[in-house]
């Protein structure tokens, strides 16, 4: 089942549902995905252990949505971490892996010893959709609350879907003998299937912000709590999964739900960045614009967030007014 230190299920999500009880949901596994976001970046514990969850909550959510192009998670924030942004790039075809790339940014000498999710201030957790082009991009937001990433998606799900949603999820450096010490992530999603709750059509419930107590009554919420209280019972190794196949660890927790499993669907690192979009970023600016944006060395460079890639460009070359085509 290994090849290296490569897990076979590892950098996949597998979808599967509870027949009794009308719930989907999601087992997720990261490492070389992790790896090949942080790596391309110096970030303390606090702010890989952000970009880590996010990145676990991304593939889960991703993998829910029939996407044409991209889904998008992101935090804006007022503290010390002013924002994370992932992006997950559905498959093109039947077959093709998913690709995930995330970055963060945040003022060093702000950070503290607290909980990572205490790196974030007063802020949104948001998700986008973007299904291409001619199409209505979409977005929907919440407020950063509940005390992690995981809690604000499930405050999102509940409040902008109206489907109650719990994720469980772990994340770490992982030390084996024999192999580098290096990021692994995992982590579960439960959903309630789609219904129209009654709840929510009469405009009630318990506050401001839905939960799943507001969406659900009757033989619903006895399925929603069972499975619920199951999943408590999941371990944080069992999770991560070096030693437990996603499949078992559904047999382990719910096998008296009759769990279905579907096919699983890999996921990658990857990144969309390239020169041509590097251009046609700067093609809405003038020459007089790209002077001003030109290097003491007489170039224009950008770099990439997400996987650190390097443009350098001629300014003659850029913006609409451009004169000549690059020939480097």
């Amino acid at each position: 089942m290994t090849i290296g230190s490569q897990l076979a299920w590892d950098d996949t999500v597998l979808p599967f549902q509870l027949d009794a009880s009308d719930i989907r949901g999601r087992v997720a596994r990261l490492d070389g995905v992790l790896d090949g976001i942080l790596k391309q970046h110096d970030y303390p514990p606090q702010v890989e252990a952000l970009v880590a969850e996010m990145a676990v909550l991304t593939a889960l959510i991703g993998q829910t949505i029939k996407l044409r192009w991209k889904l998008s998670l992101q935090v804006q924030s007022k503290g010390p971490v002013r924002m994370i942004a992932t992006d997950y790039y559905g498959p093109e075809k039947e077959g093709d892996v998913a690709r995930i790339r995330a970055y963060a940014t945040y003022d060093a000498d702000r950070l503290t010893d607290g909980t990572p999710f205490e790196q974030v201030g007063e802020g949104y957790f948001a998700i986008l959709i973007d299904q291409g082009k001619g199409m209505t991009p979409y977005q929907g937001i919440t407020p950063l609350a509940g005390g992690s990433l995981a809690a604000c998606a499930e405050s999102y799900f509940a409040q902008s879907e109206q489907l109650p949603t719990r994720f469980q999820l772990s994340f770490g450096r992982s030390s084996e003998p024999g192999v580098a010490e290096h990021w692994r992530a995992g982590g579960v999603m439960l959903q309630h299937m789609p219904k129209a709750s009654p709840l929510v059509a009469k405009g009630e419930g318990s506050g401001e912000v839905l939960t799943a107590d507001d969406l659900l009554d009757g033989d619903g919420s006895d399925n929603w709590n069972r499975a619920n209280i199951l999943l408590d019972t999941v371990e944080e190794m069992e999770l991560i999964g070096p030693q437990l196949a996603p499949s078992d660890l559904l047999l382990r927790l719910f096998h008296k739900e009759q769990p279905r499993v579907y096919d699983t669907q890999p996921v990658r690192f990857g990144c969309t960045c390239s020169e041509d979009r590097v251009r046609q970023s700067l093609s809405i600016y003038s020459a007089r614009d790209i002077s001003t944006m030109t290097t003491d060395e007489g170039r224009v460079t950008a770099d990439c967030q997400f996987c650190g890639a390097h443009y350098d460009l001629d300014p003659a070359t850029v913006g609409f007014e451009a004169k000549e085509q690059d020939s480097e």
